[in-house]
């Protein structure tokens, strides 16, 4: 047994009314140890009452659970309203009554099948599911281009000259002809396979007399004169066209924007006979941005996009924006021979990764 006394008084006082706090007297010992236990046992004091602690824990998890659940039905009904939208608008074609999908001689029409979705409605859900799957960041501009129709505030003729036929990207800088700085590596790489391409052409080349039946890969002419032999269609690669092509092939693969999974995207050779002319028209949507890279160029051809008048040149390209209104003709004497430009679709340079590959998503080809 311990004794709490000490020869020092003081330091023996303190220790016993110490041991008489705890044991009730100042002599502590074995016997001690369960009352000393007994008394170390006894609840913490809080200084609020449990239940009310308790309420209050309870009334912010129902404030939290309560205000997610309101967020979630707001975003719904957003996403409910741009269906309901998209589902009454209907599909956005561009057929001969409205715009068409390609400028010049286009690579494709927008009203032929294999474009891309014709409904809002369908854009719509395919944005959202792209964004279950991946996230709504960065989203902004696709989704109001979802929700507000393909034309600038909802409806197409807006801007009169621009005229998207199915997306319309908003607060995207637009100009009819884009600057070559803004794609400067794509415009390097086939200004240098200029001769690669040139020669891939005489080789899937012929009369283009209209007598004979269409040699293998080429189109039917979308209108008298305008004939085309494409490598990618509506974002599909056409094997035997490419194999017949490599060093247009080997370019399309180096380039850094080609919409190559996308509907949107087209590659190939475009040719306009002497006297044939494509009358105004415009593209699906101004994500995109159209190269001509020249390869056959004779007098009196003439390309117009959104007012302004312009002109290929051979080994060199042009950027078009071709959602503006344009038109392109050659005026040419048949001594001249045909107008030949390899085409290539291009993303628009302000349109953001996160963008593309959102779009990508919603404009997938059909399999």
């Amino acid at each position: 047994m311990w004794k709490g006394n000490s020869p020092g008084g003081n330091q023996g006082a303190a220790m016993e009314g110490t041991g008489g706090e705890l044991g009730g007297q100042g002599n502590w010992g074995l016997a001690d140890a369960p009352g000393l236990l007994a008394k170390a046992s006894l609840p913490l004091m809080l200084p609020w009452p449990l239940p009310l602690v308790s309420s209050a824990l309870t009334l912010l998890l129902g404030a939290l659970t309560s205000l997610f659940l309101w967020y979630c039905y707001r975003l719904g009904s957003q996403d409910m309203q741009a269906l309901g939208a998209g589902s009454q608008a209907g599909g956005v074609s561009g057929g001969p009554g409205g715009c068409s999908e390609a400028g010049r001689p286009s690579l494709r029409g927008s009203g032929e099948p294999g474009e891309g979705p014709r409904t809002e409605g369908l854009v719509s859900r395919r944005l959202r599911a792209y964004a279950r799957r991946y996230s709504w960041a960065g989203m902004g501009r696709v989704r109001r281009a979802a929700q507000g129709g393909p034309g600038p505030g909802g409806g197409p003729g807006v801007l009169g000259i621009q005229r998207p036929g199915l997306l319309f990207l908003p607060d995207l800088p637009s100009v009819p002809f884009v600057p070559r700085d803004a794609q400067r590596h794509d415009v390097e790489l086939l200004e240098s396979s200029f001769p690669a391409i040139l020669r891939d052409f005489g080789a899937v080349s012929w009369d283009f007399s209209g007598t004979t039946p269409l040699p293998r890969g080429w189109s039917p002419p979308l209108a008298p004169g305008c004939y085309q032999l494409l490598l990618y269609q509506a974002g599909r690669c056409q094997p035997s066209n490419c194999r017949r092509c490599p060093g247009a092939y080997r370019a399309l693969r180096g380039l850094r924007s080609f919409m190559s999974a996308n509907t949107f995207g087209n590659a190939g050779f475009s040719v306009l006979l002497p006297g044939a002319r494509l009358e105004s028209r415009c593209g699906p949507t101004n994500a995109r941005v159209r190269c001509h890279l020249g390869l056959k160029i004779p007098p009196g051809c003439e390309l117009v996009v959104g007012g302004e008048p312009q002109c290929w040149a051979e080994g060199h390209c042009l950027l078009v924006d071709d959602s503006f209104l344009h038109t392109v003709a050659h005026n040419g004497s048949p001594e001249d021979g045909p107008r030949v430009v390899f085409i290539v679709d291009l993303w628009h340079p302000n349109v953001a990764g996160a963008e593309r590959q959102a779009l990508d998503f919603v404009f997938t080809p059909d399999p």
